[in-house]
């Protein structure tokens, strides 16, 4: 049955069809996780209720926590990292979803945008690979889905008002500088034969 592009209503709250589609995708994605470490269990869990509490979980401006995405942007080179402007620390590319936006689709603008590279999905179709809860700053929650994107091992060229701080890393080096709740997932990963490309 083809379902009809307009709006359906949902008690007080207009819902947009893509919107349900999108959300749906990324609960069946997020609830299919096998995760890694206790971290990322209790970021599932906290993902997953959100989601359904949420009335507009990708919009950064509907509510202090929100979904957003990320990318752990792999290649011949190792793991690609930028240093976080306002946080000082290195992480993968990521960031907010813009509106009506893909969330897979988000991860590759966020790694174009933060690093100057274009990336694919290692995935087909894109499937989430990881998940954190962390603050976000300024109050906020960040839900983040994380996708593996691989890109050439051509050296960075991060654009207009992103960090200038970003650079390949040999995974262990990588492992060692990745916070928290990025470094089981990085040394699983790493054992998945993705070190060689």
């Amino acid at each position: 049955m083809r379902r009809s592009r307009k709006l359906l209503h949902n008690g007080n709250t207009t819902v947009n069809p893509a919107m349900v589609d999108r959300l749906s995708l990324v609960r069946r994605q997020v609830a299919a996780l096998d995760p890694v470490d206790e971290r990322e269990a209790h970021a599932q869990a906290t993902i997953l209720h959100a989601l359904d509490e949420l009335p507009r979980p990708f919009d950064e401006h509907a509510d202090l926590t929100h979904v957003t995405c990320s990318a752990i942007v792999v290649s011949e080179r190792g793991v690609l990292l930028h240093r976080h402007k306002r946080l000082g620390m290195w992480l993968q590319p990521g960031g907010h979803i813009e509106p009506g936006e893909a969330v897979p689709d988000a991860a590759l603008r966020e790694v174009l945008e933060e690093t100057g590279l274009a990336g694919e999905h290692t995935s087909t179709p894109p499937a989430i690979a990881h998940v954190d809860v962390h603050d976000g700053g300024r109050g906020h929650t960040h839900l983040d889905v994380r996708y593996v994107v691989r890109t050439t091992g051509d050296d960075p060229r991060p654009g207009p008002g992103e960090s200038r701080d970003a650079a390949w890393f040999a995974w262990p080096d990588a492992i060692a500088l990745a916070d928290a709740g990025l470094r089981a997932f990085l040394e699983a990963l790493g054992g998945q034969g993705l070190r060689h490309g």
